[in-house]
């Protein structure tokens, strides 16, 4: 029992101890820790705030070195350029004391020139004077002498004169053409010649026609529809006429406008894979269609400049660019023709020294005229030009696009290459279908025109209507008249035919004498 209040008596003292010292001891000793702690951390930030401080003091006084030195620096450049002015400005007095100095002796120099002019006038009146004295007398005694007046003898000169002068200009103009024919003919061959050459181009013939081929006939049926209702509605949507026949494994889609035809064909493509065939989703296909084709239209034309490098396009022009794939002139595609013929007014422009960019474009624009879907009672060269000026093409790209058929004046020298660049791209062999009526036709109306001269007694159109042979009478036609015979049946056929390339008109006057041994 004593041991138990030993125990117990122990372990109060320790409680008692123990609260003591964590009551009381502890918290004495953590309070003076944590104090000492303060003053060593205020003493750390006193240190670090110091060394802060003459850091950025430090970094003051070497920034405020160096703007010092800048603004020394900028000084001494003002006070250079101060210097420089001063001396530019007495550079200038001393040239404007100069031009004064010259100005005055100019104004001495042309009143003296003044004077002189009104002294060589008051001369030249009186040897005036005194010469038509002289000439009086001497027509006088010419009259007496010859027993003619002035007036009979001035038209005999006169006459005498005409013809001499006939002869000798028609001799002059014969050499002037001979010489024109041997310089000007051989560099115009030769460029003409090295551009066709060096512009490579496809050509390419559309028909009014496209045919869609299918897998097998079951398929006409369903395009038809019940009572023929999805062909209507195909038809209606489209533009076009479809035509379902005996064809095997073809349905024939006709139109004059080859955009229509695309978005028929592309439709008809879409339907006949998707297997719904009915009207409601003909329009749809048929819209989505129209833009895809309208979206590829403004591709192609975005890429034809890009491969043309042709830049600053307005976009409507882009668009009518790339509507130049669905177009067509004389069977040949208009893009494909633009394209060459812009490929060959860039080489041409170059071997003539003119500038590239400005003939490549006008050669790229030259038949806009002929895209847009309205057809105004305007020429397509002059609509085109309307065009170009329209969407801010500058004036001489407007006047080639105008001039390219001679339907306007020719302001600069692009505007030739291009008519002549257009003409050569159209008289490629194969570029142009023409039919056999036509072509007939243009054989004759070239064969009429040299048999209308007086003098002519048959004509021939030979090399597919690229060269006229024309035979006069030897005892009606002189050799002198044969040569302005031909200027004036080209000039003629010029103005009143229309024709790819040029025509070469050949007057041939033969001499036979024919006699008889017996």
């Amino acid at each position: 029992m004593e041991i138990i209040i030993a125990v117990i008596v122990a372990a109060a003292v320790v409680g008692v101890w123990a609260v003591y010292f964590f009551r009381v001891l502890l918290p004495a000793k953590m309070k003076s820790l944590e104090e000492q702690a303060s003053k060593q951390a205020e003493q750390e930030a006193e240190v670090i705030k110091q060394k802060k401080l003459l850091e950025v003091k430090e970094k003051f006084l070497n920034k405020k070195a160096e703007l010092e030195k800048e603004v020394q620096q900028r000084n001494q450049q003002i006070q250079q350029g101060e210097n420089r002015v001063k001396q530019r400005e007495q550079s200038l007095n001393q040239r404007q004391d100069e031009l004064n100095r010259k100005k005055q002796e100019l104004e001495n120099t042309r009143a003296r020139l003044d004077n002189l002019q009104t002294a060589l006038e008051r001369k030249e009146e009186e040897m005036q004077q005194r010469a038509e004295s002289l000439i009086d007398q001497e027509r006088t005694r010419l009259e007496e002498i010859s027993g003619l007046s002035v007036e009979e003898a001035r038209d005999r000169l006169v006459e005498g004169l005409k013809d001499e002068a006939k002869a000798q200009a028609q001799a002059y103009i014969n050499d002037i053409v001979d010489d024109a024919r041997m310089t000007a003919n051989k560099e115009a061959k030769r460029i003409v010649i090295q551009t066709i050459q060096r512009v490579a181009t496809e050509t390419a013939v559309e028909n009014s026609v496209t045919v869609f081929h299918i897998d097998n006939d079951d398929v006409k049926g369903r395009v038809i529809g019940r009572e023929g209702r999805n062909i209507r509605a195909l038809e209606a949507a489209t533009g076009t006429e479809i035509v379902v026949d005996d064809t095997p494994e073809a349905i024939v889609i006709s139109g004059f406008d080859p955009v229509r035809r695309e978005i028929a064909r592309l439709a008809l493509h879409q339907l006949v894979s998707d297997g719904r065939i009915h009207p409601a989703r003909i329009e749809e296909v048929v819209s989505k269609v129209k833009k895809q084709i309208d979206e590829e239209i403004m591709e192609t034309g975005k890429r034809t400049t890009i491969d043309l490098g042709i830049h600053g396009l307005h976009p409507e022009l882009i668009r009518l660019v790339g509507k130049m794939k669905y177009r067509s002139s004389y069977g040949q595609n208009l893009l494909q023709h633009s394209r060459e013929t812009a490929n060959l007014c860039a080489v041409m422009a170059a071997e003539l020294g003119l500038n590239v960019k400005k003939a490549k474009r006008a050669g790229l624009l030259h038949d806009i005229g002929k895209v847009p879907d309205e057809d105004p009672e305007t020429p397509h060269a002059l609509y085109g030009a309307k065009l170009a000026e329209m969407y801010k093409e500058k004036p001489d790209i407007c006047n080639a696009i105008g001039a390219h058929h001679e339907e306007m004046e020719m302001e600069t020298l692009i505007a030739p290459i291009v008519q002549v660049c257009d003409a050569i791209s159209g008289a490629r062999p194969g570029a142009r279908r023409e039919i056999a009526e036509a072509y007939i036709k243009r054989l004759k109306d070239l064969e009429n025109i040299a048999m209308s001269y007086p003098g002519v007694m048959k004509t021939y159109a030979i090399q597919a209507g690229r060269e006229l042979r024309v035979i006069v009478g030897a005892d009606k036609i002189t050799d002198q008249e044969t040569e302005k015979l031909s200027g004036e049946i080209a000039t003629k056929i010029q103005n009143e035919m229309t024709y790819p390339g040029q025509v070469k008109i050949t007057v041939i006057r033969e001499v036979r004498s024919v006699s008889y041994a017996k």
